[in-house]
């Protein structure tokens, strides 16, 4: 029995777009902006209060200088000084969702989308540049911290049937 070639080529048209279709769902998968809302207002809610006004830290986020920099030339394509991230609130809080969500969508890709653990990987990260080691001391209090603001915002964000 011969087969038609032409429905060959078709199933694997077909078979083939199916695939590439749920791969490049997963490849765009974006975290919401519920997510990211919820992160951003976590991290403000648990940054360190150093308890001095010129502690060297900008925003209610408390950013580092020579960090602002890189985020805000990647985010905003200039880079702002800490004086304007610091006196305006909106541009801050743009910078910092979307660092917060950039990082927040590698986190979920690396923990197989444990909201949870992607949650502890961003607020370790925030806090030391590194997305493990915060199990003691200051940094796991904080990432607790985070933790407990995040999902506090998230519950409020979910609204019942």
């Amino acid at each position: 029995m011969r087969k038609n070639p032409i429905r060959l080529l078709l199933g694997g048209v077909i078979v083939s777009f199916g695939l590439s279709s749920s791969l490049l769902a997963q490849a765009q998968q974006q975290v919401s902006n519920a997510q990211v809302a919820a992160m951003v207002e976590a991290l403000r809610r648990a940054a360190p209060q150093t308890g001095s006004a010129n502690d060297g830290l900008y925003s209610e986020w408390q950013v580092k200088p020579e960090t602002l920099k890189g985020w805000s030339k990647s985010c905003l394509k200039r880079e702002l000084t800490p004086t304007q991230f610091e006196n305006s609130p909106a541009i801050a809080r743009q910078v910092v969702s979307c660092i917060t969500r950039r990082e927040l969508n590698q986190q979920l890709r690396a923990t197989s989308n444990n909201e949870t653990a992607a949650v502890r990987g961003v607020a370790c990260w925030w806090m030391t540049g590194s997305y493990t080691g915060c199990n003691s001391g200051f940094t796991a209090g904080y990432v607790q911290k985070v933790v407990g603001f995040y999902q506090q915002q998230r519950s409020k964000s979910v609204t019942p049937n």
